[in-house]
C-alpha cells in the first residue's frame, strides 16, 4: 500500500469510530511503525484533516460532537487531580482537556479525553511515571475542564459535587 492510500485508510478508520485510537494500533492494523503513523497524521493535519492527539489516541474532532457541554472552572493542588476527574466520570462525564490561560502563550490546552475510571486509572498511572507536572502548576492551580454528558442534569451534578468539593471555582 503506497502512502497516499495508507492515509486515506487512516481517514477512513478515524471516520468509522467516536473513540480515539492508538497510534500502536493504526500501526499494527496497517503494517507499519508506529512513527510513520506519526509522520501520516502529521501531513493529514497539515492538509487539513484535524484530527487530534489525545492521551487515548488519534480521533477526529468530528468525533468529539453530539453530547451537551459545559465548561468548569476549577482549582486545587496537584493532589486533587483524581479526585476532581473521579467525580466528573463517576457523575456520567466525559473529560474532553484541561486548559489554564498563560501569560505570555495565552490558552494551552491539554486533551485528556477521559470516560471510564480505568481510563482515569491509566492516566493516573502514566502521570505519576512520567512525573509530569500539572497544567494549572502555572496558574496557581486555576484551570477549565470541557465536559460533555448524556444530558445537563449530569452536569449539574457534577457541578454541586465539585462545589460541595471545594474544587470549582465558578460557572463558565
Amino acid at each position: 500500500m503506497d502512502a497516499q492510500k495508507r492515509r486515506e485508510k487512516i481517514l477512513t478508520i478515524l471516520r468509522e469510530t467516536t473513540k480515539p485510537i492508538s497510534g500502536s494500533r493504526l500501526a499494527e492494523e496497517l503494517g507499519v511503525s508506529r512513527q510513520i503513523i506519526v509522520q501520516d497524521i502529521a501531513i493529514l493535519r497539515a492538509g487539513g484533516e484535524q484530527v487530534v492527539a489525545t492521551p487515548q489516541g488519534y480521533i477526529l474532532i468530528s468525533g468529539l460532537k453530539g453530547k451537551t457541554r459545559k465548561i468548569f472552572a476549577c482549582v486545587h493542588g496537584a493532589n486533587g487531580i483524581k479526585e476532581e476527574l473521579e467525580i466528573m466520570i463517576s457523575s456520567g462525564g466525559k473529560v474532553l482537556d484541561v486548559v489554564v490561560e498563560h501569560p505570555l502563550y495565552g490558552e494551552l490546552r491539554g486533551l485528556l479525553m477521559l470516560e471510564t475510571l480505568d481510563e482515569l486509572k491509566e492516566y493516573m498511572k502514566a502521570f505519576q511515571e512520567v512525573k509530569a507536572t500539572p497544567l494549572s502548576a502555572l496558574t496557581e492551580g486555576v484551570h477549565l475542564h470541557t465536559v460533555e454528558a448524556d444530558s445537563s442534569a449530569v452536569l449539574e451534578e457534577i457541578s454541586c459535587r465539585l462545589e460541595k468539593r471545594g474544587f470549582l471555582l465558578d460557572q463558565v
